[in-house]
């Protein structure tokens, strides 16, 4: 059995630089070696070639590291429409693959790719949903599947700590247009928060929303966005984001039966109820009485090894067969209610799900066809180290 695992990345932006730089120089993952990089930006990669080490062999073509036999996985870590395209790539290789978020720009090239990774059950492929080793959204989700506290009532996330200016938006040419991007905040900088809103609360049924695009910078899709979420219970869920806040907030609320639960300021915590409310309101004789309650002291293993952890978990996989933090077919999920909220500022109403998927991409063909693209300047490398999540 293999002691490690020759990688090769695919891309070498913000997010990708930072892959080669932590596992060449800090050590991340003891059982994956770089061994190989790719990107077509001349700049991109003239800095790998400086600065990472002499066996990590530099490409300008992906398919001819792909073809080379120097790696056995690869991470893509490029615009949005070309990670199907190279996860596919990469599995019709054998080479396991693990892509950056999100999945791709539109479901249906990501149903494409799901129904390819069937066809090669030996490549382990993985999402990079880094938020998923956060303990605060693990013991969060293990709350409300738990049934302990009944059932969801109301959920709500303010998640606007995405500041950006336009220096960041001018960075790249592909960034915040519909031709390079495909979208905006939902599609950077929150498919980690729309994939944990469903892998805690589940899919909802109806989704209406409203955005407003370029409102706080000269770009062309979305930099604020609220969305209203209905479930087929009859709870719902309000989900709020944008770049345009300089000093933002980040706070998830489940209101439950029997407790309410707040993720915010990097703690969680748990407001518990003396009985579920339902119960609690047949007896009560006070006029506006409210549920007696106390606040509980959550236990959780304290580990959030971000994306660390989930490459770490891919190579354990790989080598082992041991569980990945996500699983690279789960990435339709989150991209489906981001494209369910586009094609409802789309459209001006609410869409239900499934929704029209050929609908959608003709809307968002429609809007490719006008879209201006930028100059390319020059490369720009942006430590994501203290981003939320990290960006790309």
């Amino acid at each position: 059995m293999a002691e490690f695992v020759r990688l090769g990345i695919i891309g070498i932006g913000n997010q990708g630089s930072g892959y080669a730089r932590h596992l060449t120089q800090d050590g991340w993952c003891p059982e994956i070696k770089l061994t190989a990089i790719a990107d077509k930006n001349p700049a991109r990669v003239e800095w790998a070639k400086n600065t990472l080490p002499a066996e990590v062999t530099c490409f300008d073509n992906a398919i001819e590291m792909l073809d080379s036999g120097l790696i056995d996985a690869c991470v893509v870590s490029i615009p949005h429409y070309d990670h199907p395209k190279y996860v596919m790539e990469c599995m019709k290789r054998g080479i396991h693959v693990m892509c950056e978020k999100p999945a791709g720009v539109y479901t249906k090239q990501v149903r494409e790719m799901n129904e390819e990774a069937k066809k090669h059950p030996e490549v382990v492929f993985g999402m990079m949903f880094n938020q998923r080793t956060n303990c605060l959204y693990r013991k969060m989700r293990e709350l409300v599947q738990s049934g302990k506290y009944g059932r969801v009532r109301r959920a709500n996330w303010l998640i606007t700590n995405w500041y950006r200016s336009q220096f960041y938006y001018d960075s790249g040419d592909w960034r915040a247009t519909w031709s390079g991007e495909g979208g905006g905040v939902l599609l950077n900088q929150c498919p980690h928060q729309l994939d944990l809103w469903q892998w805690i609360l589940g899919m909802p049924k109806k989704v209406q929303a409203f955005m407003r695009y370029g409102q706080w910078h000269d770009i062309e899709v979305e930099d604020d966005v609220t969305a209203l979420m209905e479930y087929e219970d009859g709870h719902t869920g309000v989900f709020i984001t944008s770049t345009g806040d300089p000093h933002g907030s980040n706070r998830f609320e489940v209101q439950m039966d029997g407790a309410q639960l707040i993720a915010e300021n990097e703690k969680l915590y748990v407001l518990e109820f003396d009985q579920l409310e339902q119960e609690w309101t047949k007896t009560n004789t006070a006029s506006f009485g409210v549920v007696p309650c106390h606040e509980v002291e959550v236990e959780t293993d304290g580990l959030n090894p971000q994306h660390e952890g989930v490459l770490n978990a891919w190579a354990a996989a790989i080598l082992r067969g041991e569980p990945l933090v996500a699983g690279g077919e789960e990435g339709i999920n989150g991209l489906t209610l981001s494209n369910a909220m586009h094609l409802s500022a789309f459209l001006g109403k609410a869409v239900e799900l499934p929704f029209d998927e050929d609908l959608y991409y003709s809307e968002l063909m429609k809007r490719v066809a006008t879209s201006r693209r930028k100059e390319a300047g020059k490369a720009v490398f942006a430590d994501t180290a203290n981003t939320y999540g990290g960006a790309k």
